[in-house]
């Protein structure tokens, strides 16, 4: 359901003379290989089959036998072509199209310059001028053809670029489409010939090919969320939107004030959200010069990390927490940074305690407390540069469990994850179309379970596969089909293709799980593509029932996204998945205004994007960190973190605990789940919560430890006293659900744990309430 807001005159007027106007789509890519040309192609193949009038100018195939396969029986314009320095160019020829006047022109190389001579100096005028026309144009670009792109790419990789467009060029686009790939791929395009570069550009390196990746998903990730952003407040939505961080500071103008906003940058980048800082100013006094001198060099701090910066009014010290978190509010803010209170318990008390107020009146948003040790234990930052495991070990022998390690690791097939923000994106079409491509070279290639959901498009792509037949189990009395997993290890094709990956297997299967299945396949030598969309992974679950208001209850353990040899996002539009559900191409015409209504609504999609677009940014970020990257796009980190994640027995401990893991692997830290238990004897509700926990805990690559204690007064000082002996650098707790008269009464757990752990950083977790109404 859209919003009910009346459009202003400017609106309507703008909407008008968009009607006479061509659409425009613009697909990007990390680099020239990706497969931009060839599924531009492929789209106006099937725009062609839906009967609009489509043609093509100016597009390259560079005789790449997949791309030439997709012009299919396209009618060509043709291209004004010319000489530049002994090359070859082509140029639009506007004449010739208005004269044939398409619905559709299809064109490669929007940052392609004219010759001197054109009616137009660029080709992005050219499309200017056909969409003003009432022509539709879809086309294509590089990341690093975007300006302020171009000169990051440049200082990462060394690439040179000669031509490119205004970043803001997106903006005129109607639909933005990413195509992504991952190096594997590209080089091996390369080695088959099927590239027409210089093997020696330093661009078609394994790591650059990596940062040109994760900088085309980061842009398309800002893009989704400005159009999040416009398509909330014209709802009418307030507050947090569940796909992305904003990180808001709350300083002074003191010697530490430096030290929150680095914090706060290194959080924001490594969340990938936006930085905001605040101070307090009383602005009927005029500043001492200290003062003076903190605000001036803390304004240049803001602006060299690419944060906004705001003065607030100072009334009193009890004002403070209500104004930030009024503000935190309105900013649509995730997570608040600010530092210890440096109080005893009794000033805490008389003064009262700004942390203690913020957290009452805080909700839905962290409250990050940064513990200031530099004093202590010097510089926190490192350089991204880290010496590996395989680095510090080089002359030591192997254990025998070690050694077995990696010899399983050599003999396991290859691992390739296709994933997704939703059902029906084409996840399953590319892996069939990857399973065909690899038949055609003489690979054995079987599919070993396919959902086709009876969609034509993903049918006609099995094409020459083999299909293993599915295994009948009796349950219930009702026989039902599984995967075949001994069926597959039998056949033992080079690679198979299994679908859903976070599937639940029928009782009385001998796994539980889809993906457990995967791992024992792969164990056997054999290679494996799947299928997997990013709602399903375990840390992202409460995020993704924050977006959708549905909690999903078929998970994989991210871990199994982290061994994948490949991962690679297919990237889809809402519009156009909305239109393949409106089509029947999803599900089937029954269920169509349902989904529509429910998970498919504009809002969600748009959401589930971002956060799969930067969910796979920071897979690449994490694979280049294990190749030993020199320059790092989410900055430095610390040299040594240690998590501990303190729970209660509540529901609410599921969500600490993949927050834990979270803040853990993005740290690449170890990681502790504790729980204190009072009493001694454990009822069989409370153990089954336990274990509940630790199997949580257990499949994120954490351990689960149970304290035990006298009386609750004493769980502050063992989850503290603990939390030493682990030499832990970073606290997470919940934030307290006491009322005034309890916390009296029985104290507070929370209070009491911020006040013994001032000496580390520790993280206050909010409990997600989508009633609350911001």
């Amino acid at each position: 359901m859209e919003g009910f807001k009346r459009k202003t005159p400017e609106e309507i007027l703008h909407s008008i003379s968009k009607l006479h106007r061509g659409t425009l789509k613009i697909y990007i890519g990390p680099v020239s290989g990706s497969g931009k040309t060839y599924h531009m192609l492929r789209e106006g193949n099937t725009l062609r089959q839906q009967g609009i009038d489509v043609v093509i100018c100016a597009v390259s195939t560079l005789q790449r036998p997949e791309t030439v396969e997709q012009l299919g029986d396209l009618e060509r314009v043709p291209s004004i072509h010319w000489s530049k320095n002994g090359t070859e160019m082509k140029d639009l020829n506007l004449d010739a199209l208005l004269e044939r006047n398409p619905e559709v022109v299809l064109v490669d190389g929007l940052a392609h310059v004219n010759r001197p001579d054109a009616r137009f100096p660029s080709r992005l005028e050219d499309i200017k001028f056909l969409l003003s026309h009432d022509i539709s144009v879809i086309t294509t670009v590089n990341v690093y053809e975007l300006e302020g792109y171009t000169e990051l790419a440049h200082k990462l990789t060394g690439i040179e670029v000669e031509h490119t467009v205004p970043v803001d060029t997106l903006e005129l686009a109607d639909e933005v489409r990413l195509i992504d790939v991952t190096p594997e791929t590209i080089l091996s395009r390369l080695a088959e010939g099927h590239l027409k570069v210089n093997k020696d550009t330093s661009v078609f390196k394994r790591g650059n090919l990596g940062v040109l990746r994760e900088l085309a998903l980061r842009l398309v990730a800002e893009d989704v969320n400005e159009s999040l952003k416009e398509h909330r407040e014209e709802m009418g939505l307030a507050g947090p939107s569940g796909a992305t961080e904003r990180i808001l500071v709350s300083t002074q103008y003191h010697w530490n004030g430096s030290i929150y906003v680095r914090r706060g940058q290194q959080i924001a980048k490594r969340l990938n959200g936006d930085l905001m800082v605040v101070t307090f100013r009383n602005f009927k006094k005029p500043l001492s010069k200290e003062a003076t001198t903190f605000r001036r060099s803390m304004l240049k701090l803001v602006e060299k990390v690419g944060g906004e910066f705001e003065e607030l009014p100072f009334r009193n010290r009890r004002w403070m927490p209500k104004t930030i978190v009024h503000y935190a509010t309105r900013h649509q803010v995730t997570r608040i940074v600010m530092g210890h209170t440096k109080h005893t318990r009794w000033q805490e008390f008389w003064q009262g305690s700004i942390v203690n107020e913020l957290l009452k009146v805080t909700k839905n948003i962290d409250v990050f407390l940064v513990a200031d040790r530099a004093a202590h234990e010097g510089e926190r930052i490192l350089p991204a540069k880290i010496v590996s495991a395989e680095e510090q070990h080089k002359y030591r022998r192997l254990s025998e469990q070690e050694v077995a390690e990696k010899i399983g690791k050599i003999k396991r097939g290859k691992f390739k994850v296709y994933i997704g923000a939703a059902p029906g994106v084409g996840k399953t079409y590319m892996m069939l179309r990857e399973g065909n491509d690899h038949l055609k070279k003489g690979i054995d290639v079987q599919i070993g379970l396919l959902e086709t959901h009876n969609r034509k498009e993903t049918i006609a792509q099995i094409g020459s596969l083999q299909v293993i037949p599915r295994q009948n189990i009796r349950y219930q009395g009702v026989s039902l089909e599984e995967m075949d997993t001994e069926a597959i290890i039998r056949s033992c094709p080079e690679v198979v293709l299994i679908d859903e990956l976070a599937h639940t297997n029928v009782p009385g299967s001998k796994n539980k799980k889809r993906y457990e299945d995967v791992l024992e396949i792969l164990g056997a030598g054999i290679s494996v593509i799947t299928t997997v969309n990013v709602q399903h992974l375990e840390s992202l679950n409460d995020a993704v029932e924050q977006i959708t208001g549905i909690r999903v209850r078929e998970t994989v353990p991210d871990n199994i996204l982290q061994m994948a040899d490949e991962v690679q996002l297919i990237d889809v539009a809402p519009e156009a998945l909305q239109q393949r559900m409106r089509e029947g191409k999803i599900y089937a015409m029954a269920k169509v205004d349902q989904a529509l209504s429910n998970f498919f609504k504009t809002g969600n999609l748009i959401a589930l994007r971002e956060l799969a677009l930067r969910e796979i940014a920071d897979d690449v970020d994490e694979r280049l960190e294990s190749w030993e990257r020199k320059s790092s796009l989410r900055g430095p980190w610390r040299r040594k973190e240690v998590i501990f994640v303190c729970v209660n027995s509540t529901q609410h401990a599921e969500r600490l605990i993949r927050r834990g893991f979270r803040t853990a692997y993005r740290l690449k830290a170890a990681w502790y789940v504790n729980y204190v238990n009072i009493g001694g004897t454990i009822s069989d509700e409370l153990k089954q919560r336990l274990e509940a926990m630790e199997r949580l805990t257990v499949r994120l690559g954490g351990k689960f430890i149970v304290h035990e204690g006298h009386n609750p007064k004493e769980i502050a000082n063992i989850l503290s006293m603990k939390a030493r002996e682990v030499e832990a650098t970073q606290l997470i707790i919940g934030q307290s659900k006491l009322s005034f008269w309890e916390e009296l009464r029985k104290g507070s757990v929370v209070k009491k744990l911020i006040r013994l752990s001032r000496h580390m950083d520790v993280l206050i977790i909010a409990d997600f309430d989508p009633n609350i109404v911001l």
